[in-house]
């Protein structure tokens, strides 16, 4: 039996929680501390998400083994479509967010688990491309999944 299940909407505090944990592991703290601001303002969308289970967003998660109510570990993907090019004539693309690891939880595979669930629920959906942004400490776990780099030219517009 598999310990990897999808996110429910009652694992959707957990998961901002999780999110939050990835965040404060790849960022320079926010002046004046970290905000949950955010995560009041995040809860409902992300239950409404959650409860679509034939839409283009999927969570799966591990239930912490020693701390009941908790998520030991979390991966989140989207699925988009762009207009098909050559390698992808259908366009449609997974991409990985939010992979985040209890730090009490870390070195048993949960990572790896639910990365597993999430690619195959890619898979599932007709996915050819999953895009993912690694940090240096996660880059061995995607590469060993069959991930490898590409020059990314990315930018960003705050509107």
């Amino acid at each position: 039996m598999s310990l990897v299940r999808r996110a429910l909407p009652e694992d959707a505090a957990e998961v901002l929680r999780l999110r939050q944990v990835m965040i404060d592991s790849t960022s320079s703290p926010s002046p004046g501390g970290p905000s949950a601001d955010w995560h009041a303002e995040s809860l409902p969308t992300l239950r409404e998400r959650l409860a679509e289970p034939d839409g283009d967003f999927a969570a799966f998660v591990v239930d912490h083994p020693d701390r009941p109510g908790t998520l030991a570990a979390l991966v989140v993907g989207t699925i988009e479509y762009r207009i098909g090019r050559a390698g992808n004539p259908r366009g449609i693309i997974g991409f990985v967010f939010s992979v985040a690891t209890d730090p009490d939880a870390r070195r048993r595979g949960y990572a790896r688990a639910c990365m597993d669930a999430l690619l195959a629920w890619f898979r599932t959906r007709g996915v050819a491309q999953v895009h993912l942004t690694a940090s240096a400490d996660a880059a061995p776990l995607y590469s060993s999944l069959g991930f490898k780099p590409k020059p990314d030219p990315l930018m960003e517009l705050l509107l």
